[in-house]
């Protein structure tokens, strides 16, 4: 299939080909550091990638040093030492009302249909960790370096950070990350729980990964995403009526049907695409 690549707002490029979006945040003279453009740029990116029908999983990774140092400090002081109002613009309610944009340049990521891995190497620093919780699996760099870093400056974690990180650690290691922002190593993060697996080679692992998940049944993956994702916060009477409302929509499906035929054919299963909704 041809490859087809778009770049958004010279800060990320996405590149997909058979199904798995890669996409790579391109500020590699800034350890690919968060500046109004990029809080942006991931936002349009995510917003892209929710109408792709055709994208069944997702890589995130960036180029150069490093995944993501964090915040890019120099470009918000620039701003407040001027008369411009684009930074403040990060900390207005998005559409849908239950975040603002800066929440939304990681949440959107969590909110795609589709799987999510980030591919974490170099430093992972404050919004740089949360935009790796946001994905659904993390496959880390064992010497990757990681920390919850706002403590430093007199700040929380304000990118879905506080959520993400009790539901992967629970509340008392989300807390002492937190309260230290100590750097933790790609090796501590695995013990962790913040890390999905280790790799020396975590981009090329990734999409060896998203490769394997593209060749499934579109829809028996979203809805694995639906299930899971949720599945902490609901109670589990309601937990069980998803359950049974998604297997319902599965059972005697068209993509059903062929994972069955294309496994007893011994065959590359053909998959239709999911729509927008489903």
């Amino acid at each position: 299939m041809a490859e087809e690549t778009h770049n958004i707002r010279d800060r990320i490029s996405v590149s997909t080909v058979d199904g798995v979006a890669d996409v790579r945040l391109q500020r590699p003279e800034k350890m690919n550091a968060l500046d109004p453009e990029m809080f942006r740029a991931l936002i349009e990116t995510t917003d892209h990638l929710a109408k792709e029908t055709s994208v069944r999983a997702v890589v995130l990774s960036g180029e150069g040093r490093s995944f993501c140092a964090g915040l890019d400090f120099a470009s918000f002081t620039g701003m407040a030492d001027s008369s411009e109002s684009s930074g403040a613009a990060l900390t207005e309610l998005s559409p849908s009302g239950m975040t603002h944009y800066a929440q939304q340049a990681v949440f959107g990521w969590t909110e795609l249909p589709m799987p999510v891995i980030a591919a974490v190497h170099g430093h992972a620093l404050g919004g740089g960790i949360q935009l790796a919780l946001g994905a659904d699996i993390r496959i880390v760099h064992p010497e990757a370096k990681l920390s919850v870093l706002e403590i430093r400056w007199g700040l929380i974690p304000d990118m879905t950070g506080t959520q993400q990180l009790v539901d992967l650690v629970g509340p008392d290691v989300a807390k002492e990350l937190t309260f230290t922002g100590r750097m933790v190593s790609g090796t501590e993060c695995k013990e962790l729980g913040l890390a999905t697996r280790l790799s020396e080679t975590p981009r090329e692992d990734s999409l060896a990964l998203a490769r394997g998940i593209a060749q499934k049944s579109p829809h028996a993956v979203r809805a694995t995403k639906r299930l899971m994702s949720n599945a902490a916060r609901l109670d589990r009477a309601t937990a069980f009526a998803r359950e049974r409302e998604e297997i319902g929509r599965l059972i005697g499906s068209a993509n059903q049907a062929e994972a069955i035929a294309s496994y007893f054919e011994n065959r590359p299963a053909v998959f239709a695409d999911p729509g927008i909704n489903e």
